[in-house]
């Protein structure tokens, strides 16, 4: 694996036949998008890239949307997906940069560190006119061991106590009208507004448009530096459903952070709860 836990598309084509590299499609759609994230993947994905169901490879019993599974449910998935312990796993999505960060965050919690996003996605994939399949892979499955590392989430509770506390630096994800209450929340009975004392940095400041990747260094800084947020502090990031907070897992990644966690159940628990504390 190539430094750091980005790899441009010239790397993958250039390993992509490694028998310790495995390639994971990562799409994950908005129920407002109206698309069903297998189904593209049936129709045109990198070769040899397995699909990652954000939504079954999850706490199913949860009634949160995609939390974290136990680790021995995680290690029978990822092992039926061909993936095994001393696999290099680089993972990708179809927006671009969007959901592969948040199976990129699984795959660490999970305690394996050889993973990285593919810069761009695959719509860099394609347009650098890189070759895509249609069909499903069947993987020959492999042993995947997890070592779950509980210092990557935080869980309410966690985060209630370091507000009470004050000590905590939490950053919301969401985009500003979600965070001031000025936007109606996609959930049900979900309350607007944000956790007090978070600081908003909405994804979508991290990324580059036009490109569907990461902004360079010198400008996530920035982008950090504008929201308020230290990224030599510890940092506790949540969002909507916890998808969103690991794009900004990923930007303190690259500018080597090694302090932050991401709040699993995030405001779709959250902001559900009349008990915790909302500002607007």
């Amino acid at each position: 694996m190539s430094d750091g836990s980005v790899v441009e598309c010239g790397w993958l084509a250039g390993h992509l036949s490694d028998p310790d590299l495995r390639v994971v499609d990562a799409t994950w759609y908005l129920p407002t998008e109206r698309k069903a994230a297998r189904t593209e993947y049936r129709n045109a994905h990198i070769p040899g890239a397995v699909f990652f169901d954000i939504d079954a490879i999850a706490d199913t019993a949860s009634r949160l949307p995609h939390m974290l599974p136990a680790p021995a449910h995680f290690a029978a998935a990822v092992s039926a997906l061909g993936i095994g312990s001393e696999d290099r796993v680089v993972v990708y999505d179809a927006h671009g940069l969007y959901s592969a960060p948040r199976v990129w965050w699984t795959l660490r919690a999970m305690g394996h560190e050889r993973v990285a996003v593919l810069a761009g996605g695959l719509p860099q994939w394609r347009a650098e006119g890189r070759p895509v399949v249609a069909g499903e892979e069947v993987p020959t499955p492999r042993r995947f061991v997890a070592r779950f590392r509980p210092e990557l989430v935080r869980d309410r509770a966690q985060v209630l106590s370091a507000l009470q506390r004050g000590n905590a630096q939490i950053v919301d994800a969401r985009s500003p009208g979600r965070f001031a209450a000025a936007e109606p929340e996609p959930r049900p009975g979900v309350r607007g507004g944000h956790i007090p004392g978070a600081r908003n940095l909405p994804y979508t400041a991290l990324i580059d448009p036009g490109r569907g990747r990461l902004h360079p260094p010198a400008r996530l800084r920035q982008a950090f530096a504008d929201a308020g947020v230290r990224p030599e502090a510890p940092a506790t990031l949540l969002c909507g459903s916890g998808i969103t907070a690991c794009i900004l897992a990923l930007a303190l990644d690259q500018l080597g952070s090694r302090q932050w966690s991401v709040y699993d159940g995030s405001w779709a628990e959250w902001g559900a709860r009349a008990e915790l504390p909302v500002a607007r």
